[in-house]
């Protein structure tokens, strides 16, 4: 309640990106302090054993995670497992640096509960991070946490150019990372969508994979990440291209294009301006396009579920849905540090009535 006040109150009144940049400082600082990082995950971490999770190699304490977005350049990933996230998918990270799209690029839609961002893949570059989870790596810390690692395309790249582009990411990146997850569906970069059509998004797939395990010594688990604007058929052909090609899972679904049925009065959303769409208007589409790759591939990839996703209600219909993992992002910034903690506790309660029930019965 008093976050949500705050929210309401001052950090609404702040430029988002620079409401992130503090809030995200602020994290890091209290992980330095290790009274402060031991009390914050008192605060914030209530491990539950109903809710450990094995899945991609990952012994979790749970199925809720921290989408990609947040922590670009993976910088605060303690900090992020202190507030009760079970995984951070660092990135998105490009084989080269890039200071990403001109600001203002980061927008609100407080009645839809929605973020509209077109960042268009600000990071320091695959060399930089690599060496910052390297680092991470070799001290481990007091309470690790899994970290995935998202993978896009340098802006200056050409399409033709791609796979060696993705591929130079996961050579740097896959020995420090418990999984990568190659981005064809952010908005925001010109033509990127565009390598979702199976015959371009084959040889990225092929090309990051064999660059991947190779650097790793060990078979590193390989995502792809898909629009929820893709039409029903294209996520058929991804589900079966991921199959075909040995892909260990899909992350189902990045932002939206789309701007239909939002409560946010139209000139406020045009005053919002392009990018991806995140937050509750992705729900239903979001579960749509993992019931059906669900039905897909039954069972034999591993399906995280990622948009619209709010409350401990949101995680339990996509893990029966086919969800072996769920992601979050903009439901944490709206409501705040406390949110992880408050999500898995709902998810545990539940688990136990129907426990309760069954015996019951």
């Amino acid at each position: 309640m008093v976050y949500r006040a705050l929210y309401r109150t001052v950090f609404t009144r702040i430029d988002p990106e620079r409401a992130h940049h503090w809030a995200f400082v602020a994290m890091r600082g209290a992980a330095r302090v290790a009274p402060v990082a031991d009390l914050t995950r008192h605060l914030f971490v209530a491990p539950d054993p109903r809710l450990r999770t094995r899945v991609l190699g990952m012994d979790l304490p749970g199925p809720l995670g921290l989408a990609a977005g947040f922590d670009k350049d993976g910088l605060g990933v303690e900090a992020l497992g202190n507030l009760g996230f079970c995984f951070v998918e660092v990135g998105t990270v490009t084989a080269l640096a890039q200071p990403g799209n001109p600001r203002p690029r980061l927008a609100r839609l407080t009645q839809d509960r929605a973020i509209v961002n077109r960042m268009g893949f600000n990071n320091s570059g695959a060399e930089a991070v690599a060496r910052r989870l390297r680092q991470l790596r070799a001290v481990p810390p007091r309470h690790p946490v899994a970290i995935g690692v998202n993978i896009g395309k340098s802006r200056v790249v050409d399409e033709a150019d791609a796979a060696a582009d993705y591929a130079t990411s996961a050579r740097l990146l896959a020995p420090y990372a418990d999984y990568l997850v190659v981005n064809v569906s952010s908005p925001n970069t010109p033509g990127l969508r565009d390598l979702q059509a199976v015959g371009k998004l084959r040889p990225v797939l092929e090309a990051v994979r064999a660059a991947a395990d190779a650097a790793a010594h060990r078979h590193v688990p390989l995502l792809v990440k898909i629009a929820p604007d893709l039409s029903d058929e294209d996520v058929d052909a991804v589900a079966d291209l991921a199959l075909e090609t040995g892909l260990d899972g899909i992350v189902a679904t990045n932002t939206t294009i789309a701007r239909e049925g939002l409560r946010t009065p139209p000139a406020e959303v045009e005053a919002a301006g392009g990018g991806g769409l995140s937050g509750a208007p992705l729900k239903e589409r979001s579960l749509e396009v993992l019931r059906r790759l669900s039905r897909r591939t039954t069972d034999r990839l591993v399906l995280v579920s990622v948009g619209g996703i709010e409350t401990s209600a949101d995680v339990a219909a996509r893990l029966e849905a086919g969800a072996s993992l769920v992601q979050a992002y903009t439901a944490f910034v709206y409501e705040g540090p406390a949110w992880p903690r408050r999500v898995l506790e709902g998810l545990a309660a539940s688990r136990s009535r129907r426990e309760s029930d069954t015996a019951a019965t």
